[in-house]
This record gives structure tokens, sequence and C-alpha cells, in this order.
């Protein structure tokens, strides 16, 4: 990805290529093979130092219902509203491990508040939990309690480039 900057950078440095070029072309220059060995690594060295800048951000750690926790008390569907969660965002759920856990789940034991084949249930009253790319899926494994609103799903999106 390049900034308005780095288009910038890069029309002077082409403009710089042309008048080489054009001088070489004139005979002015002698050693033309050194004159464009020197600007083939000129141009690997700005390109390296354009594609250095981009990495990926840092991952997001969310409470999971802020200071309520993972808990009856907060509506956990309309927790997830408006926060932008990625892939490797990570989820830390707070709760009572004698009354709660946490299932991570497919769609179908999100929407009918079961815990289906594969899935893992987590009861430590502490869970951390690494969003992946796409959907995920968490309810409380016991079916009247999941159904009272402890569950949610997350979309994780690709994490962004920082500069």
């Amino acid at each position: 990805m390049f900034n308005r900057n780095n288009l910038v950078e890069n029309h002077w440095f082409i403009g710089k290529l042309i008048l080489c070029r054009k001088i070489m072309r004139k005979g002015t220059i002698k050693s033309s093979k050194l004159v464009l060995a020197a600007m083939l690594l000129f141009m690997v060295l700005q390109f390296q130092a354009i594609h250095a800048r981009v990495h990926h951000s840092k991952p997001t750690k969310y409470t999971v219902g802020d200071e309520e926790g993972w808990d009856l008390v907060i509506d956990m569907e309309s927790w997830t509203r408006g926060k932008p969660f990625h892939a490797r965002d990570l989820l830390v759920f707070k709760y009572d491990a004698q009354r709660f856990d946490v299932a991570v789940v497919n769609q179908e034991g999100h929407d009918s508040c079961t815990v289906n084949d594969g899935a893992k249930v987590f009861n430590s009253g502490n869970t951390k939990i690494s969003l992946v790319f796409g959907a995920n899926y968490f309810i409380d494994s016991a079916p009247d309690v999941c159904a009272a609103g402890m569950k949610m799903a997350i979309n994780a999106t690709a994490p962004p480039p920082s500069f």
C-alpha cells in the first residue's frame, strides 16, 4: 500500500531515472553500467524502506462484558455491537466458575443454545480466547442460561495494517 507521500517519492525517483537515461544516451557518462547499478540499488533500498513501515497492528484485548464480565446482568449480543473485532484479538471471559462457563461452538450451537460436537467448554472463571478470522460463536453450555442472553456471535475481520 502506498500513501500520497510514497507516490510523490516514486514520481521523483522515476523522474531521476529518466534524467539519468537521457544523460547516458548523450554519452556524457562513460560508466553507464555503474550508474545503472547504483540506480537499481537505490530503487531496491527505497522499496525495502517503504515496505518496512507496513506491519500488522497489535491485537486488542477485550474483557467480555467490561466490568460486569460474562454474566446475565448484561446482554452479551449487545455488548459486541460497535466494537471492531479482528482476527487475533483476545477475549477475556471473567465469570463465576460455580455458575457459568464458556463454550466455543458453531453457528448451529449458538442459534439453538446447544453444545455441538467438537465444541470446547471452559470453566476456569478466567478464560482467554483469541479470535479467529471469520465467525466466532460463544455460549454458556447450560441451555436456559444461554437462552437468557449468555451467548454472542463475533465476526472477526483481518487485522488492519499500521504504518
